[in-house]
């Protein structure tokens, strides 16, 4: 048997594929085994706080989602394989700080990660074996056992960077909010109406607080009090300046203390900050600019002030001593 896998790369593929796929098997009935585990925990404690049940009926609240790549993750699920995470509340907030709300998102991230998992090293595998000359077994296992590192790694860093991508467009348009709702307040207007009137104005300059603001507004008028409805605003939002303004907010409310100067001192330290932030870029600007000044121009004046002195000695010194 060795001898042929030696002698035939068909053989030898098809070795790899069934080492890897027992490998891949075991290692996804140990994942589930623990995922099974840990979703009976989580309805247990669900059932335990009574979280999920609605006031008047006594149903537990299931939310649905028509899209394609839902209904796949359900079929996968019927046909015996959980894809909960055991960290499904960390997972959710990761999810939910990047912008994916929905409630099959952690659900479709397992689902993706795994895919790739399988799709990144068959299809190395597959090129690897399509050339004249196949590569050898331990060079495509190095690089399938990297590429399906790859794919469990990939998904969480696009998830990561979204979420950074999607805080920093908050942090920028959260001070022109804050200022267009003091003017609003100001005006006569009350911080519920303020919010839904400048949730509205700023759809188009800054979506993503303009979203943030509809929804708390949608909860208050929902019936939520302001400062559940709050509290939500800034852990959905994730930046701590939006946790800040909700936190004088409920502090105003509780202590009857004016909204409109809470605003107004609250509004001037956060163009202080932004100020501060283009100053600090501004002075990291120069430590950048140094570095493909030397990497790039130092290295070409340094032959072009060079260059004369040694073609003179190539032409003059190099002779002289050679005689």
């Amino acid at each position: 048997m060795f001898e042929l896998a030696a002698s035939n790369s068909i053989a030898r593929l098809t070795i790899l594929l069934v080492v890897f796929g027992v490998v891949v098997i075991a290692a996804f009935i140990g994942m589930s085994l623990v995922a099974r585990r840990a979703a009976i925990r989580g309805e247990l404690r669900e059932l335990a706080g009574n979280r999920l049940l609605v006031a008047g009926g006594g149903e537990t609240l299931r939310s649905s989602n028509d899209t394609a790549w839902s209904r796949l993750a359900d079929a996968i699920e019927r046909a015996g394989l959980n894809l909960a995470d055991t960290k499904s509340d960390r997972l959710r907030e990761k999810l939910v700080a990047a912008g994916f709300r929905s409630p099959s998102a952690p659900r479709l991230y397992t689902l993706v990660r795994l895919m790739l998992v399988f799709v990144l090293p068959l299809g190395y595998v597959l090129l690897a074996y399509s050339g004249e000359e196949p590569p050898s077994f331990l060079r495509v296992y190095m690089f399938g056992s990297l590429l399906a590192l790859l794919g469990l790694y990939i998904p969480n860093l696009y998830v990561r960077a979204r979420a950074d991508r999607r805080r920093e467009e908050i942090v920028n348009g959260f001070p022109d909010c804050l200022d267009l709702i003091l003017v609003c307040v100001e005006a006569g207007l009350g911080i519920e109406a303020a919010m839904d009137r400048v949730g509205r104005e700023m759809v188009h300059s800054h979506p993503l607080v303009a979203e943030l603001l509809s929804v708390t507004t949608l909860q208050l008028r929902a019936g939520a009090t302001r400062e559940a409805a709050f509290r939500r605003l800034a852990d959905t939002a994730g930046v701590d300046e939006i946790r800040s303004f909700t936190t004088l907010l409920i502090q105003s409310d509780k202590l009857g203390t004016s909204i409109s100067a809470t605003l107004r001192v609250y509004a001037g330290e956060m163009r202080e900050r932004r100020r501060m932030r283009a100053e600090e870029k501004a002075h990291r600007l120069p430590v950048l600019i140094s570095i493909p000044l030397v990497v790039c121009m130092l290295p070409t004046m340094i032959g072009v002030l060079m260059l004369p002195a040694t073609i003179r000695v190539v032409r003059e010194i190099i002779p002289l001593l050679s005689n």
